[in-house]
């Protein structure tokens, strides 16, 4: 199996996974715990699948991966594509147990753009310096970093927005019933702004950092 496509299966499953944990945690009665489940499932879906693919499973990291240099175009195009069949195969077989919610979420548009938007710029900023930078070399924490990051924007922004910050998952929940479909355009726009900043903003950081693109 080449390298871009294991990558971008490893994407596919990986994603599966963190949204299906998503809708079973935001599915339950008591969802006090819904962000930490939610932060957990990534956590540990960037240890799985990191040695093989990066454990992007967000577009908008990908986007940042990309800009940052350590992919190259066609490969943040797979990853983009797998992660994107990934959540919404993982909705569609959380049907099967979870049904749709009576309403989707409304949210208000300014407010709801600007924390996914701004908080995906944290994720990405986290991602790119804990999981790329050649000073951090075989590190062991970053799974914790980055899941960390998505629990705190969870329990912080939840409320504005839904806490999506990532394309891929808000496709999962807005085919789950959970995002209004109508908003979706916000779900997809803001994260990859955020992303794209995260990456430019690194690159100014560590000018000395500069990696090859490879798929």
């Amino acid at each position: 199996m080449s390298g871009t496509l294991r990558s971008a299966l490893a994407e596919l499953v990986g994603t599966f996974i963190f949204v299906f944990a998503i809708i079973a945690a935001v599915s339950n009665a008591d969802t006090v715990f819904a962000p930490l489940a939610i932060g957990f499932a990534l956590m540990v879906m960037v240890y799985a699948t990191g040695h093989i693919s990066g454990a992007h499973l967000n577009p908008a990291v990908s986007v940042g991966v990309w800009l940052r240099g350590a992919i190259d175009a066609v490969g943040m195009v797979f990853y983009i594509v797998a992660q994107l069949v990934g959540a919404a195969l993982a909705s569609l077989v959380a049907f099967a147990i979870f049904p749709a919610p009576e309403s989707a979420l409304e949210v208000e548009v300014g407010p709801a753009f600007l924390v996914e938007a701004l908080w995906t710029f944290v994720l990405v900023y986290v991602v790119l310096n804990v999981a790329t930078s050649k000073d951090h070399p075989n590190n062991s924490f970053y799974g914790l970093a980055i899941g960390s990051t998505v629990f705190v924007g969870a329990v912080g922004f939840g409320s504005v927005s839904g806490g999506g910050f990532n394309p891929a998952v808000a496709l999962g929940l807005a085919v789950h019933g959970n995002f209004a479909w109508g908003s979706y355009w916000l779900y997809f726009v803001a994260p990859i702004v955020g992303g794209a900043i995260a990456a430019l903003v690194f690159r100014v950081f560590n000018a000395h950092d500069k990696l090859p693109a490879k798929s």
